[in-house]
């Protein structure tokens, strides 16, 4: 295993050990037959294509993201507090949910809520030691112009990301995540979870494409006639089915369980998909298996 590999581990660890932290609180202080309160909150913004578009999401909650031809981004948001009581609902209420910040070349949305105790202060000074870290979530569907580059930071939760095209750079802490992707520049680092990634254009249009998962099932659909290099690895346990028969070994390599150096039609773009313990399949999506 060389020195970048390694790194790499080290890296996807430290970020799944403290985005825990944000979560504990709540795994911690859950107790039975709580009430629940749900909101419904929509925002939009003037916003050209080529800007940033950056998602801070709540310790529990989805997101989902999709591209249309709008100058502009639509946000709509559900967000769920739970309490003892009817007062601490309202209390919970006025302090969990979001605030978007920025300009028109970057917009920041932001969740904020009681794992944040330096925006508790803030907004409640006298906000209860006993609330701090009371569960809620919220879960988002967000507009966004198809040309635009995207942050996104999340915790657990489903993600689902369709028809954007641009920079993008992805961490989940926990996620079942569908990833429709097009083109642009890809990094994408999920602690756990299942994840489907579609490669839905036959030449990429990008740089690249970076997919790593820590622990769980990544399944990556191809178009048919591809025209990319493709590398998969598994770094601790696990294996590689590959059934997408157009994939060629490369470099002087060979296919094996753990590792695979490939070419698909006449090359291109760099396609990584990497896990850490867990299984990678290869397939192609239109062509789906029996």
């Amino acid at each position: 295993m060389n020195k970048n590999i390694i790194s790499k581990i080290v890296v996807l660890v430290v970020f799944l050990t403290s985005f825990s932290l944000f979560t504990f609180a709540q795994d911690s202080k859950k107790q039975p037959k709580l009430l629940k309160r749900t909101k419904f909150v929509s925002e939009k913004a003037e916003f050209g294509s080529g800007g940033t578009i950056s998602v801070i999401g709540a310790p529990v909650g989805s997101i989902q993201i999709e591209g249309w031809n709008k100058n502009e981004v639509e946000i709509s948001a559900e967000i769920e507090v739970q309490a003892a009581n009817e007062e601490d609902l309202e209390r919970l209420a006025k302090v969990c949910g979001f605030f978007i910040d920025g300009s028109v070349l970057h917009l920041k949305v932001i969740s904020v809520g009681t794992h944040d105790k330096k925006y508790l202060k803030k907004m409640d000074k006298k906000f209860p030691k006993r609330l701090r870290g009371a569960p809620y979530r919220v879960d988002y569907k967000i507009k966004v112009p198809f040309f635009s580059d995207l942050e996104i930071d999340g915790g657990r939760g489903d993600l689902n990301l369709s028809t954007v095209e641009g920079t993008m750079r992805i961490k989940y802490l926990e996620s079942n995540a569908k990833l429709n992707l097009i083109g642009g520049t890809v990094q994408a680092t999920i602690g756990r979870g299942d994840v489907d990634v579609t490669v839905a254009t036959r030449s990429w249009r990008g740089r690249f494409a970076e997919i790593q998962l820590v622990q769980g099932n990544l399944n990556v659909w191809l178009p048919n006639n591809l025209n990319a290099n493709l590398t998969a690895k598994i770094i601790r346990t696990g294996k590689i089915d590959n059934t997408y028969k157009l994939l060629k070994p490369m470099r002087r390599t060979k296919f094996t369980n753990t590792a695979m150096m490939a070419k698909a039609g006449h090359g291109g773009a760099e396609l990584s998909f990497t896990v850490g313990d867990g299984m990678l399949k290869i397939a192609d999506f239109e062509k789906p298996s029996k």
